[in-house]
């Protein structure tokens, strides 16, 4: 028996959603095992005591949660076939990104003005976690920018309105996944530093 268009389209959607539902799991985990790690080695003699975050941090983490908010605000738009302000929240969230990925970096600036060094022999442990996990962090953030490139760029060639909403979907979910992921992270690295 064959699928309808529309049953063959519903399907298609529902394994995008599991492939990326899939791929969010195993990246859970591997930020599992980082922070694990992170407490596990926190009983090392070179485990700095007095170290605090940057304040840019605190920036970011308010910056990436109003990524969430204007992805999600692009999502209601397309469903009620509002273009231009689909096109508006998307932009947003793209400027929201990299103000991200800017803070991210002056925060690194920060440590290392403070005198701490993420490699070499002036660093710490505290320091080479803080490396790593918000390098990680980036590189699937990376990828959350590349993919919103393409959603907005598929929205300026109108290939989302309200009955074609899957690219927004999963560009949406991956998201917030990574907001919720970065204010773990920064929750994880403010109470367990």
């Amino acid at each position: 028996m064959e699928l309808s268009v529309l049953e063959e389209k519903k399907r298609k959607e529902r394994s995008a959603k599991l492939i990326l539902l899939f791929a969010m799991a195993s990246m859970t985990m591997m930020f599992a095992g980082i922070t694990s790690a992170f407490v596990v080695s926190k009983s090392r003699a070179d485990w700095l005591k007095d170290f605090q975050l940057p304040t840019a941090f605190y920036w970011s983490t308010l910056v990436i949660i109003g990524c969430s908010v204007t992805f999600h605000l692009a999502k209601l738009a397309i469903r009620k076939d509002q273009n231009s302000k689909t096109s508006m929240y998307l932009l947003l969230t793209l400027l929201l990104g990299c103000s991200f990925v800017g803070l991210q970096f002056l925060g690194f600036n920060q440590i290392i003005a403070e005198g701490y060094y993420f490699t070499g022999q002036a660093s710490s442990i505290t320091t080479t976690f803080l490396y790593i996990v918000t390098l990680v962090h980036l590189l699937h953030l990376a990828g959350g920018i590349i993919s919103l490139l393409i959603i907005i760029y598929n929205h300026f060639k109108q290939k989302y309105n309200s009955t074609q909403t899957i690219g927004i979907e999963l560009g949406a979910m991956y998201w917030h996944f990574l907001d919720v992921l970065w204010v773990y992270l920064f929750l994880f690295l403010f109470f367990f530093k």
